[in-house]
């Protein structure tokens, strides 16, 4: 089964610097199969028969002894990723997709949580979690937005990263190769 693996926080800002041939390396010596990478932010298409959350799991270990440093993980299925893209609920106003931002879930939020971060969307900015994904409008960018930072502190209570919506295409085309 295609899986979309998306590496916490690696090689972001001089942190937790992982090499993407390493990585691939790393994942092939482990038993994963058709291991690619894109871009250098730890974006990876594979193959492999485990479930989800049981790869989160095991890659999250097997990657941070590897390593050297915590890396979390977050997983989706090809299909699920392909409905990430179909059920696209800014389709119409976010027009700039490097300032359109998915950020992947390890888990749904509570309902309440989800309203409360949709609530603090100041507009322009626009938030809408749907599933285990909030969708994130930033039409002036991030580096001033309230919203990014709090996204980015990571305390949401579940593992979250955010690719924005040229990676999310690119990764879905990848994972077709």
């Amino acid at each position: 089964m295609r899986q979309i693996v998306l590496l916490r926080g690696v090689n972001v800002g001089g942190n937790r610097p992982v090499a993407m041939a390493r990585l691939r390396e790393t994942l092939t010596r482990l038993g994963y199969e058709d291991v690619a990478t894109l871009l250098q932010s730890g974006n990876v298409v594979l193959t492999s028969e485990q479930k989800p959350a049981a790869l989160e799991t095991a890659l999250a270990r097997q990657l941070s002894d590897e390593f050297g440093a915590r890396i979390e993980v977050v997983v989706r299925t090809r299909a699920e990723l392909a409905r990430v893209i179909e059920r696209n609920p800014l389709a119409g106003t976010a027009e700039n997709p490097s300032r359109y931002l998915v950020h992947f879930l390890s888990a749904k939020l509570a309902a309440r949580r989800a309203r409360e971060l949709e609530a603090l969307a100041v507009s322009p900015e626009r938030l809408i979690a749907r599933g285990r994904e909030l969708y994130v409008w930033h039409p002036d960018g991030i580096r001033d937005s309230q919203l990014a930072a709090l996204l980015a502190r990571g305390k949401l209570g579940v593992v979250s990263t955010a690719r924005n919506w040229n990676t999310v295409t690119k990764l879905l085309v990848l994972a077709d190769r």
